[in-house]
């Protein structure tokens, strides 16, 4: 008997978790389907009052210095490159020494916007929308190139173009690019926040990685007319 209460009790966990698996994924995929903006403006006013934007070099650099004072000595953590033998274990010391005095700032909790680059792609029929295909944006800024990281972005991005689907898919049958500005809103994660590193296209160009949740994507059509829903 106690065998078989074991047996069951296994039994009924395997039908729990693969009845919860489809909701999360579910609820994943509606997370990364939303309407096709046609100006960023709309897409701004769609976000909560306390959000940081961080979309021009000053206010990005702003935000660093809130959580960080000053950008470190590149050319000293540098050194000869990467074959200079110190030069992994500089950047591990500033990045560690970094997070430790980056803790408890304000900053970390703050609700944050900033943009990838994103191009539409085939239409899903199933959803009614073009899939996105997403890329990094690298900002220059005075403290070296910023580039955000994203996790747990949603893995299906769909936009949704409602009464302009017709033209867009037009458009992109014929090979004419449908670039879109993906917006981005999340938190830091405290844990990583901040990542110190090199730009590997620039020879000793300085790379900072903000490390951000996500929480919620919007798609602005860049240069379009299309009317939306």
């Amino acid at each position: 008997m106690i065998r078989f209460d074991r047996g069951l009790r296994l039994l009924m966990t395997l039908l729990l978790l693969g009845s919860l698996s489809p909701v999360s994924t579910r609820a994943e995929e509606s997370a990364g389907v939303r309407p096709l903006r046609n100006g960023l403006a709309a897409a701004l006013a769609s976000l909560p009052a306390q959000t940081h934007l961080l979309l021009e070099q000053q206010s990005i650099e702003q935000f660093l210095v809130e959580l960080d004072g000053a950008p470190p000595d590149w050319a000293t953590v540098y050194g000869q490159g990467h074959h200079d033998p110190g030069h992994d274990e500089r950047l591990f010391a500033l990045n560690r020494e970094r997070d430790a005095r980056r803790e408890g700032k304000a900053p970390l909790q703050w609700l944050i916007a900033f943009v990838w680059l994103g191009e539409l792609s085939g239409f899903d029929e199933r959803e009614g929308g073009f899939r996105v295909v997403l890329g990094p944006k690298f900002n220059r800024t005075a403290w070296g190139e910023v580039r955000f990281k994203h996790e747990d972005l949603p893995s299906t991005l769909i936009a949704l173009a409602g009464q302009g689907t017709a033209k867009l898919r037009t458009r992109i049958q014929q090979g004419t690019p449908a670039p879109v500005a993906v917006l981005i809103t999340g938190r830091l994660i405290p844990e990583e926040s901040l990542m110190y590193d090199f730009s590997h296209e620039a020879e000793g160009l300085g790379l900072i990685m903000p490390v951000v949740r996500v929480e919620s994507v919007d798609f602005v059509l860049e240069g379009g007319q299309e009317k939306q829903p």
